[in-house]
């Protein structure tokens, strides 16, 4: 009886009014690190290149054009950051993360604010991509703009999202490479030099490196959540011998391009962050470590582009 009572007293009161964790305000820091900062040099290194190839063609500066450029791929970065955020938060492949939590996932935002922002920037980016069609007059680049948009959104999202079957490297290399980088040639000289391809295929490896450090960092709980990424296809250590592939092969077209723009030796200079980034891949012990990783190379990337858009304007 005595049970009893201590049992009914347990359950008196209203339910309603029992406490429930709290889950704080979303901070500007924390939609600042939603937008992933760290990858917005993947966006700026084609659009570099690009212009810098487009000197080759034409010796005048189309900066109008090129800022139009940088827009659309910041813009297009920004949004497939939320929209990622998005779409990995609701399907609960984040609910464990070694990396910065992310809005969704951490119940801070609703899952629809995050998409409405997601799309604003995907709106954005196609405001301005249509400015430069007009300007330019080059009407079918408003296919490639859709499928860019597209290819970001259907990343993580829809009902079989590429990027969780194997697919994410070879989505991110055309469309951070030479689609980008030739795109930002085109819009700006109507031409696409073989410099501009090599320039892309570079830029693409880089972007590829950094996303196979990130992936390499999540490959426990994405195999725990079912997410196929190509780490979890490979394992680590063939992440760790793709990442190094990159990475080389980057450093290598940019030495072969030095036969005929001496300048391009300089390129070299940006392995003072490739080779911190490599050591940090094969040598890690807490996934974390892949974080700096991550932003170094993406950094390196973004040196890589300035250095060779040097190259092929000086």
């Amino acid at each position: 009886m005595a049970s009893s009572s201590r049992s009914k007293r347990k359950t008196r009161g209203n339910p309603a009014k029992t406490p429930t964790r709290h889950i704080p305000r979303p901070t500007v820091g924390d939609w600042i690190n939603a937008a992933r900062l760290r990858t917005l040099p993947l966006a700026i290194t084609p659009v570099l290149i690009g212009t810098g190839a487009a000197h080759i063609i034409d010796v005048r500066f189309h900066w109008l054009l090129a800022l139009g450029c940088l827009l659309i791929a910041v813009f297009l970065q920004i949004g497939v950051n939320f929209a990622n955020d998005y779409s990995d938060g609701v399907r609960g492949t984040d609910d464990v993360r070694v990396g910065p939590a992310r809005l969704t996932a951490s119940r801070a935002v609703t899952p629809r604010t995050v998409l409405v922002v997601a799309l604003s920037f995907f709106a954005l980016a196609g405001l301005v991509g249509l400015a430069l069609v007009i300007r330019t007059g080059q009407w079918w680049m408003l296919v490639v703009g859709v499928a860019c948009i597209l290819a970001a959104w259907y990343y993580t999202g829809g009902k079989r999202p590429y990027g969780y079957h194997a697919l994410g490297e070879v989505f991110v290399f055309v469309f951070f490479g030479p689609v980008a980088t030739v795109g930002t040639t085109w819009i700006q000289v109507q031409a696409a030099p073989q410099e501009a391809w090599l320039g892309g295929i570079a830029a693409g490896l880089l972007a590829v490196a950094v996303l196979v450090a990130n992936n390499l960092r999540d490959i426990d709980q994405d195999r725990a959540a079912g997410k196929k990424t190509l780490s979890v296809v490979i394992g680590r250590r063939g992440s760790q011998i793709l990442f190094t592939a990159c990475i080389v092969l980057a450093f290598g077209l940019a030495a072969w391009l030095a036969l005929f723009y001496p300048i391009a030796w300089l390129v070299q200079l940006a392995l003072l962050g490739g080779i911190p980034a490599l050591l940090i891949v094969w040598m890690y012990r807490d996934p974390r470590e892949l974080v700096v990783a991550l932003g170094v190379t993406s950094l390196t990337s973004v040196g890589y582009g300035a250095l060779l858009m040097w190259a092929y304007i000086g």
